[in-house]
């Protein structure tokens, strides 16, 4: 298990970097001139030769990429063009709302797949297990973005009844240290932050869900199918448990571990799809100034943004990978 976590430690390492070094020269070789966009009309040829001093931009490419690694090795993320803040901070004061999001739709996502996927192990063979495929198919075939125009247009505007922008009422007032509002809500008891909160993220968490939940209701139906058809549910039932006692009881725990690996995957891709789903719901978090950032060009806050994402991505596959490995004993010991 050591040797396996070392080398796991080493490969990420190195993806890192091969992130790092990608989205380094990408967006230098992408059209467009950020220093271009930080000049005033009527600036001089010294104010421009100035600010490509002052950013770097005066060496070769791989000089800049030595001292940008380097100022990255010493907690030096640069400083954005447009927002003149370090990219770091920037980066991790959108953080927590991006990851509450995520993990709102993840929870809404088992709930309602897990729920759906027992329903239809438990009718297999019916025409519930048919209309469950149906509607799982149906809600695969829908991007997120556009489950979430959908949602805007019904319960923002045919039936204005839930939140459609924003993270929170701009009219509550909240002295939080951190920007956990509903972590920090919880623990301060502040549940009309909590509440308020939830109740802006439910539709874009909802959108990015949907697609996800449909998923984990045809995976894990599958494997619940298979287990039911095993000797030992069917002994359990001799023993005289009902068929739900039985898919609860005895099969789901063996059917959850393929779903595990799958929800873990899903997850990091579910960060990423926060990008157009925030956008679209004026959601503060860090898939909307991952917009503003390429828009504008802002080379060091794209950077940042970037590897983020990329570390988070390594992280969950890491933690999704030693999960497995502790619940199946086959894995342990193999």
């Amino acid at each position: 298990m050591l040797r396996s976590l070392f080398l796991r430690a080493v490969t990420s390492l190195a993806t890192l970097f091969g992130v790092a070094v990608v989205v380094f020269v990408l967006v230098r070789v992408a059209p467009g001139n950020p220093i271009a966009m930080m000049l005033p009309p009527g600036a001089t040829e010294a104010d421009i030769l100035r600010l490509k001093a002052l950013y770097g931009f005066d060496k070769s490419l791989s000089a800049q990429f030595v001292i940008w690694l380097g100022n990255v090795l010493t907690g030096d993320w640069g400083t954005s063009i447009t927002l003149r803040q370090p990219a770091d901070a920037l980066v991790l004061s959108r953080l927590p709302a991006t990851l509450e999001l995520a993990l709102m739709a993840l929870t809404l996502a088992v709930a309602l797949g897990g729920t759906l996927a027992v329903i239809g192990a438990k009718r297999r063979g019916t025409a519930t297990e048919l209309g469950l495929d149906i509607g799982a198919g149906a809600a695969l075939s829908v991007p997120d973005f556009l489950w979430g125009l959908l949602l805007i247009l019904a319960f923002g505007v045919f039936w204005p009844v839930l939140s459609i922008s924003g993270r929170i009422d701009p009219r509550l007032d909240v002295d939080f240290t951190s920007n956990f509002f509903v972590l920090e809500g919880v623990l301060r008891g502040r549940f009309d932050i909590v509440g308020n909160v939830l109740a802006h993220m439910l539709m874009p968490a909802l959108a990015l869900a949907l697609p996800l939940a449909a998923m984990i209701a045809q995976l894990l139906k599958q494997s619940l199918k298979e287990q039911l058809s095993l000797d030992y549910a069917t002994l359990a039932r001799v023993r005289g448990l009902s068929e739900t006692g039985v898919i609860l009881r005895e099969a789901l725990r063996n059917a959850a571990l393929p779903t595990l690996t799958l929800v873990g995957v899903q997850f990091t891709f579910l960060i990423g799809g926060t990008v157009i789903v925030e956008r679209l719901f004026s959601y503060e978090g860090l898939g909307n100034m991952a917009i503003d950032a390429v828009i504008n060009r802002d080379l060091p806050l794209i950077q940042a943004i970037v590897l983020l994402f990329a570390a988070l991505f390594i992280t969950i596959n890491l933690l999704v990978d030693l999960s497995y490995a502790l619940l199946n004993p086959r894995m342990r010991h193999g």
